[in-house]
């Protein structure tokens, strides 16, 4: 049995509990696709995840520089199951022209093969144009129909205000911000987006829930990840969140749980949708084992002292 949605905002758009990133589909420089995993195991990943109930899909323009859009596209299409779709605009500096916004909206919508989307971003509230400004064209293409809602990403306290103060005068709600939230990264917490989000109604979706996958317990001082992750997260990081994850598995162990899907429920806990990862039909089956439990109050209590811990160090 599929766990109960959630709504996005106060849209009216429901969404299951947890969702799926599709940053690694068709991304070469962070995730390696094309060598560890194909479109095929993409594609095993979505259908699996649509079988399970997860119908909510996050995307972006440049993931892949396009292509993570076109390989959703291509699966919302072959499959008769309708799911929810969000994307993000780009705020690249060349951008300067408010019109850059509503055709980057329809390159999104052509290479997804749809009219309509469900969520639209601002990516980064990045320079050279203002907040206001992207946030007013996207307060307008709302209001024009062109997405059902509509949200922000990398957003901080005082950017969201500013977001939602710009979208009141187009009656369009502020439905989500999209931010990095994890066990080693709870900013959203320490400076009172997450409380304000809940206060006002606007989804925090989670990016990098399980910390770009070192909080799944698969590497280790002795076995770190490749690439720029592991540039990130050296040996000497690894090391000082060991016990972390030593506590994620012996937590797990008495739910019958993985460390990842403990860290995912933590995050679900804490009044969030968590978007991860899933290159395969291995990896979207245990995220899915996330989903129709949760972690006891005290254990919530445990993993956030361990934390402290973990990044006062």
């Amino acid at each position: 049995m599929e766990e109960a949605r959630v709504s996005l905002g106060t849209t009216g758009i429901r969404i299951s509990p947890l969702g799926i990133g599709t940053w690694a589909w068709g991304d070469k420089l962070v995730w390696g696709y094309g060598k560890g995993y194909s479109d095929a195991d993409i594609e095993a990943a979505y259908r699996v995840c649509i079988e399970n109930g997860v119908n909510f899909f996050d995307t972006a323009e440049i993931y892949g520089w396009g292509r993570s859009e076109r390989l959703l596209g291509r699966f919302i299409h072959r499959y008769e199951y309708r799911v929810v779709v969000a994307t993000k605009f780009f705020p690249y500096p060349w951008r300067i022209l408010k019109g850059a916004l509503p055709r980057a909206l329809q390159g999104s919508l052509r290479r997804l093969g749809v009219e309509v989307v469900d969520l639209y971003q601002i990516h980064w509230p990045y320079p050279p144009r203002s907040i206001e400004t992207w946030v007013d064209i996207l307060g307008q293409v709302a209001q024009a129909g062109r997405v059902k809602a509509v949200g922000v990403s990398n957003y901080s306290v005082e950017q969201m205000k500013r977001a939602r103060q710009v979208l009141e005068k187009y009656g369009v709600p502020l439905a989500s911000n999209q931010v990095q939230f994890n066990l080693l990264h709870r900013e959203p917490e320490t400076t009172g987006l997450l409380s304000l989000c809940q206060e006002w109604g606007i989804t925090l979706i989670a990016y990098s829930p399980l910390a770009m996958g070192i909080l799944t317990g698969k590497y280790s001082t002795q076995t770190p990840p490749p690439g720029a992750r592991g540039r990130r997260y050296n040996r000497e990081r690894l090391r000082r969140i060991e016990p972390l994850l030593h506590l994620l598995r012996e937590i797990g162990e008495s739910h019958g749980k993985t460390p990842a899907q403990v860290a995912l429920n933590w995050v679900i806990c804490k009044g969030a949708v968590p978007i991860v990862g899933a290159k395969n039909e291995r990896q979207a089956l245990e995220n899915i084992g996330a989903l129709g439990w949760r972690l006891a109050p005290e254990e919530v209590a445990v993993l956030d002292k361990e934390s402290i811990r973990v990044m006062e160090e």
